[in-house]
């Protein structure tokens, strides 16, 4: 068994608090879309708990980029909370005023010790992280030019993708190693391993 699925066994409590607070918020503010909060385990946290075990033992600093609901930023705080914050620190980064507040109060709730960054990634300057994840928020070329100043030689970025992600990858003119893995949650989705992402023509 993978080590996710250990750790959303003993992150049971939290997951529960956390579904229970966005069905809350939902009402007020649009989190996910309204189709899937009936399949939110499978859809939304399955799907973010699987990049998991695709972070380096070695990462002390993680970003989640356009973190909306919490999909995967949320669900990787919860799991790293129950495995003993080997992540020291995680930073989620939402540029919407009403769902940067409902991830503090989420990371108040259920004591994550998350950052909430309520900015446009395009001006963070002073965190450069060792993992970005980011999911339904970019293209490819996108995520990769809107993080130009926090992304190094070393940052690894895992990137749930759906059918369209050939295109993504073709389309892309940034330099960088591209590693394609398969979804354990849709066969129709996979999981981009972006490394030694490089700007220099």
């Amino acid at each position: 068994m993978k080590q996710f699925q250990d750790l959303l066994k003993k992150s049971q409590q939290d997951i529960e608090k956390y579904i229970e607070i966005i069905t809350l918020w939902q009402k007020h503010v649009n989190l996910i879309s309204l189709n899937t909060l009936k399949n939110i385990r499978e859809r939304h946290i399955l799907d973010s708990a699987q990049l998991f075990d695709l972070i380096p033992e070695q990462t002390k600093i993680l970003m989640d980029v356009g973190s909306g609901g919490g999909f995967p930023g949320i669900v990787l705080a919860i799991l790293n909370k129950n495995a003993g914050f080997p992540i020291q620190k995680i930073y989620l980064v939402e540029s919407d005023i009403k769902k940067a507040t409902f991830l503090q109060e989420v990371n108040r709730q259920l004591k994550l010790n998350i950052i909430v960054l309520n900015e446009r990634i395009e001006k963070i300057k002073d965190v450069i992280p060792d993992v970005i994840t980011a999911r339904a928020f970019a293209e490819l070329r996108q995520i990769l030019t809107f993080c130009q100043s926090i992304v190094s030689r070393e940052t690894l970025l895992i990137l749930p993708k759906g059918k369209s992600v050939d295109n993504e990858i073709e389309n892309n003119k940034i330099s960088c190693k591209i590693n394609k893995l398969k979804s354990i949650t849709d066969k129709e989705s996979c999981i981009l391993i972006v490394s030694e992402v490089s700007y220099e023509n």
